[in-house]
């Protein structure tokens, strides 16, 4: 009894020993001891690593910098994604908040309270500001309470759904006299008559007026002058263009950004190529040669103003003999019983030609020799140094491109802009180009049977719609968010698509812009780390090819670009985005929260890349 007694305690004892033992190691609050210890062996396993790295990198030190390199970039990519997704994922299924009725018309970057706190004013406040709107609420911007999809184009060219714009009826009732002949409010709908003959001063009236004022014989052939395509400042709602690209032009609208009765909100409505943009401190991210013809009919900007730097930004977007158009019935000076010309000090030191003057509106015409400016004549100076992308850079008064070897007469352009002259011009390889638009055409097949059973008038979504006419196009406002040669809109325009493409070159990647202007296409340079100068529900489909690797090598934010995406495209609008698998899982598992319907799709031609189409729904609450 005395022995097993004695057993159990000396047991008991051990099992003390064990646990004190243990606690030093496993308590609650361990010594310092403990912490030495596990530092200890961290410093060891560093250590034996280090000299394992050392023994592999001296077989070959050449890749020391790359591999290290890799390495802190993916692990600070990782660690910024996995932050941002911890923000959002208090739990797997959560999806994003609508946001306030506020910011249904919602543009970021043009923050007009917070650039007034920031210090701009006289109209500065109204510019874009990326870097005072860092107001970043993750929520999605619903649409307006009546809003409606638009009708089918080309029906939507002409009536629109009043509840879709942020205009007003004294809005309406104030603008200008030809717009208000032009229009037509109703009920819930807006109407335009832009090709109505019946109208006095039609639209078509002051296209022939322009036409022959530049010495066209064949009214409708604005191509025989060159022309192809044309940048309309402060475009009213549209109807001159619309008119233009009915004529086979390419006619793009650019105006400042409003708060209410937006110019460029109702063109995009209509089906009307257009982006928010104005040059009264800042160049147009446009490259300069860019376009044949600028047009202003009461664009509101006073060019007699900062010595005429306004015409210089005009002189720098037009191509060699290029025109410039003005209406403007309050620049009208009379002189000795007759109409003086406007600005005239100005044009003259620009070496522009005075081509025609009519009544209140004057045409004048670029020069096409460069040698202008180098004669000895009064002119303004030519630029020096001139480097990179054009993207917001400080108005400059100055004379650009003078030295270009695309400084062609647009006249002398040929038509066949994809020739291998014009691709040489532009420095690209022929069969770099002929390889892309192969595989774009092919793509194209592919995406447009993947959205047949929805862009049709016989969608479930809509019983009841009566059949539009031919072609049956619910995707009118395309986007390109990453376009290199133009080879998307290429293969739209050749599968007759009623389609027009907003061609983004994203900056930082290979600056083809150029290209894609000369081949009569809508286009322009943007950062995709920052918004897109739109206004939200504006595009129907959205494609991104490679923008995902894009936005990860500058170290942005995939969310952010989600987020923006979601802004800009229609309820029931599409994504299309093409990317790494990497990345193709990280948007698909991100639109879900947004409440997309996506597909990811294996391309199975042995790639690493796959294909996520993903839809928009409509939500209203």
């Amino acid at each position: 009894m005395f022995t097993l007694k004695r057993s159990i305690t000396r047991k008991f004892d051990m099992r003390s020993h064990w646990q004190k033992g243990a606690s030093f190691y496993f308590s609650r609050r361990p010594p310092f001891n403990w912490f030495f210890f596990c530092l200890t062996i961290f410093l060891v396993f560093i250590l034996i690593l280090g000299s394992y790295s050392y023994s592999f990198d001296s077989e070959d030190e050449s890749a020391v910098p790359d591999v290290y390199s890799n390495h802190v970039t993916v692990r600070n990519q990782v660690v910024a994604d996995y932050l941002e997704l911890r923000h959002f994922e208090p739990n797997h299924y959560k999806v994003f908040d609508l946001c306030g009725k506020e910011r249904e018309n919602h543009v970021p970057c043009y923050n007009v309270s917070a650039n007034m706190m920031f210090g701009f004013k006289d109209g500065e406040e109204l510019r874009r500001h990326c870097e005072v709107s860092k107001d970043h609420q993750f929520c999605l911007v619903r649409p307006p309470k009546d809003y409606k999809i638009p009708l089918t184009w080309p029906g939507g060219r002409d009536v629109i759904w009043s509840a879709n714009v942020k205009l007003t009826k004294d809005q309406f009732l104030s603008s200008g006299s030809m717009t208000k002949r032009l229009m037509l409010l109703e009920e819930n709908q807006i109407s335009f008559s832009s090709e109505d003959e019946t109208i006095a001063d039609s639209v078509k009236d002051y296209s022939k007026q322009i036409a022959d004022m530049i010495g066209l014989a064949i009214y409708a052939d604005f191509h025989a002058a060159g022309v192809r395509n044309v940048l309309d400042i402060g475009c009213g709602f549209g109807s001159f263009g619309a008119h233009l690209l009915s004529m086979k032009m390419m006619a793009v609208c650019v105006a400042a950004y409003e708060l209410t009765g937006s110019q460029v909100q109702v063109a995009l409505e209509r089906g009307l190529p257009a982006f928010i943009g104005d040059f009264t401190s800042k160049q147009l991210p446009l490259p300069s040669l860019s376009y044949d013809m600028v047009h202003c009919a009461q664009c509101g900007i006073s060019w007699n103003d900062k010595d005429g730097i306004f015409l210089i930004e005009v002189d720098r977007i037009l191509k060699p003999g290029g025109y410039f158009v003005v209406t403007s019935p309050d620049k009208v000076q009379v002189s000795k019983g007759s109409i003086s010309c406007p600005f005239e000090q100005f044009t003259k030191k620009l070496c522009w030609t005075h081509v025609s003057q009519r009544e209140e509106t004057f045409i004048w015409k670029k020069a096409t020799d460069a040698q202008c400016f180098t004669s000895g004549k009064q002119t303004y100076p030519i630029c020096e140094g001139e480097t990179g992308q054009t993207y917001y850079k400080p108005l400059e008064q100055c004379i650009s491109a003078t030295t270009s070897k695309r400084w062609i007469p647009m006249q002398n352009i040929s038509s066949l802009s994809t020739s291998p002259a014009q691709l040489a011009l532009h420095g690209i390889n022929p069969e770099d180009f002929a390889e892309d638009l192969e595989i774009q055409r092919s793509a194209l097949n592919n995406y447009w049977s993947l959205l047949s059973p929805l862009i049709f008038s016989d969608h479930p979504k809509r019983p009841g719609d009566e059949d539009p006419v031919p072609p049956y196009n619910m995707v009118r406002n395309v986007m390109d968010m990453n376009a290199r040669y133009g080879a998307v809109n290429t293969a739209l325009l050749e599968a007759r698509k009623s389609v027009w493409v907003m061609n983004v070159v994203p900056l930082g990647e290979r600056d083809t812009l150029p290209f894609i202007l000369d081949q009569g296409f809508a286009g322009v340079l943007h950062n995709w780390c920052e918004p897109f100068p739109t206004y939200p529900r504006t595009y129907d489909m959205l494609h991104a090819e490679g923008l995902l690797s894009h936005i990860a090598s500058n170290k942005c934010s995939i969310i952010d670009l989600i987020f923006e995406m979601d802004r800009i495209l229609r309820p029931e609008g599409w994504a299309i985005i093409s990317d790494k698998v990497a990345h193709i899982e990280k948007a698909r598992s991100l639109v879900t929260k947004f409440r997309w319907e996506a597909r990811m799709i294996d391309l199975h031609n042995g790639s690493d890349k796959r294909l996520l189409v993903c839809q928009k729904p409509f939500l209203k609450k």
